[in-house]
Order: C-alpha cells, then structure tokens, then sequence
C-alpha cells in the first residue's frame, strides 16, 4: 500500500524519496470460531512534503475499501 502512495504521489509531483514517506501497518487478529481471524488493518503513514504540496499530497492519501463476499 505504502508503493501505491508513493506512485499516486509521484504523479502529483510529490518526492517520496528519501525518507519523505513512512507507513506503520497494525494487524489485529482475533479468534473467530476457534480460527484465527485478520479482522481489522490499520495503517498510518507518514509523509513530508514541499510547501504548497499538503493538498495534492492528502488527495493521494484516502483510503477505500470495496470487496465481495459471494457463499455458495
């Protein structure tokens, strides 16, 4: 995720190079019916950019997420 960030800021003229951008990825997992279960991602990122740049930068950085789950 952290790649995807730096190509999104890239492409707004941003540099992420070097040390200008960080992530901390948390996991938690939980027991689920006896099964261990990823039930929540956080991720934090941390990002320094050029002044002028904040706007362009916080565009890049929202995060959706979209999936489908299909029993049969």
């Amino acid at each position: 995720m952290t790649g995807t960030l730096a190509v999104a800021l890239a492409s707004r003229k941003i540099p992420t190079q070097p040390d200008r951008l960080s992530s901390e990825v948390e996991g938690f997992i939980e027991n689920v019916d006896g099964n261990p279960l990823i039930t929540t991602i956080k991720v934090h990122y941390k990002v320094k950019v050029p002044k002028g740049k904040r706007e362009e930068a916080l565009r890049g950085i929202a995060i959706e997420w979209d999936g489908e789950v299909a029993e049969e």
